[in-house]
């Protein structure tokens, strides 16, 4: 199974640090974020990664090279324009093959098994959720058994955590354009296509300063 790095976002709220640096390079614990990804998915058999890239995207390739330092082989899908989440993958799909594929945010840090990704795919996703962060209190989706449903009015939601595999089938009928993704993985939701899991350990969204001052204490506290 290949895996996707989705390592095109510009980081407006971790101004300056991103003005010169993209932010998968932006370090923490002395490493840049992008790097824990790519040693724990090695790590989980994962050798085949696909990184998209837009704002200074040249520096994400100087860095990482071809990927044979952390055991893998990388390609680039580079984007003149942002595509979205949604069109980020899209535009990737040649370089990513007909079989189901891990797609990851590169703005996380976690420390989530993704060894656990590497099973059989039952329908068009598959979803890792979150307990809901305080800065997004309401959550996106919700799980009944194995399946993952659009949240709804009453019934405890949790947060969609950047971590998934997908099935090039839920892009049929896509466009090249800048999409999201959560109107695709709602459509799956609707036919009953789409599962999930809780994800057990921490998990942080790298969105601003004080989240990424979260993963530095995280970080020493394991050593």
């Amino acid at each position: 199974m290949k895996a996707m790095i989705l390592a095109a976002g510009k980081g407006e709220r971790l101004r300056p640090l991103t003005l010169h640096t993209p932010k998968p390079l932006i370090r923490a614990g002395g490493v840049p974020l992008i790097e824990y990804h790519l040693r724990a998915l090695a790590a989980a058999g994962f050798t085949e990664i696909v990184i998209n890239h837009a704002w200074l995207g040249q520096q994400i390739e100087d860095h990482l090279g071809d990927g044979s330092r952390f055991g893998v082989t990388i390609q680039y899908s580079a984007e003149g324009e942002p595509l979205e989440t949604g069109g980020g993958i899209f535009k990737a799909l040649p370089l990513l093959g007909d079989n189901p594929f891990a797609v990851v945010n590169g703005d996380i840090w976690t420390d989530y098994d993704f060894a656990g990704l590497r099973q059989p795919l039952r329908g068009l996703a598959h979803l890792v959720l979150v307990d809901n962060p305080a800065h997004h209190p309401g959550g996106d989706f919700y799980q009944q058994g194995a399946q993952v449903l659009d949240a709804v009015p009453g019934v405890d939601a949790l947060t969609y955590s950047g971590i998934a595999v997908l099935s090039p089938a839920l892009f049929k009928g896509a466009a090249p354009c800048a999409f999201k993704l959560a109107p695709l993985l709602r459509t799956a939701m609707a036919d009953g296509q789409v599962t999930g899991e809780r994800l057990q350990g921490h998990w942080v969204d790298v969105g601003t300063h004080e989240r990424l001052a979260e993963v530095e204490s995280l970080i020493k506290g394991k050593h």
